[in-house]
């Protein structure tokens, strides 16, 4: 099956929007794929994004990543946060959301020998049947 966390994701920031409360995200900013202004990192790693309507310009949220583009300090930035980089996303008016669990990174398969392409004996043949 495929990962639950994207879909968990727009339903909480579909409900948090419905509620009239502001929606954050809180990041780890260690993983691959994470475009966001350093300055603005903690020393854990992690960013918190406002990521409501009137913060964000182009927001898209598919089952890969999430991007938009924010000003920080006045200035735009276009930022990509790749899904498993999500720790939360809560509220910012009382703190009611989801945290979720590190995402453990698959491992890549073991090469397997190539195998050799065995020749059919026979040629195929094709036969009209009434």
């Amino acid at each position: 099956m495929t990962p639950n966390r994207p879909y968990l994701l727009r339903a909480f920031y579909e409900w948090i929007t419905d509620n009239k409360c502001t929606p954050y995200l809180l990041v780890d900013t260690h993983m691959n794929g994470v475009l966001v202004p350093q300055q603005h990192v903690n020393e854990d790693g992690q960013i918190v994004l406002n990521v409501s309507e009137t913060a964000v310009m182009g927001l898209t949220m598919d089952n890969y990543a999430i991007r938009f583009n924010a000003r920080f300090g006045g200035v735009p930035t276009d930022i990509q946060v790749p899904v498993g980089a999500v720790v939360g996303i809560y509220a910012r008016e009382n703190g009611q959301g989801m945290v979720f669990e590190p995402e453990e990174t698959p491992e890549p398969p073991e090469p397997t020998p190539p195998t050799t392409l065995k020749k059919p004996s026979k040629k195929p043949s094709l036969r009209v049947v009434k």
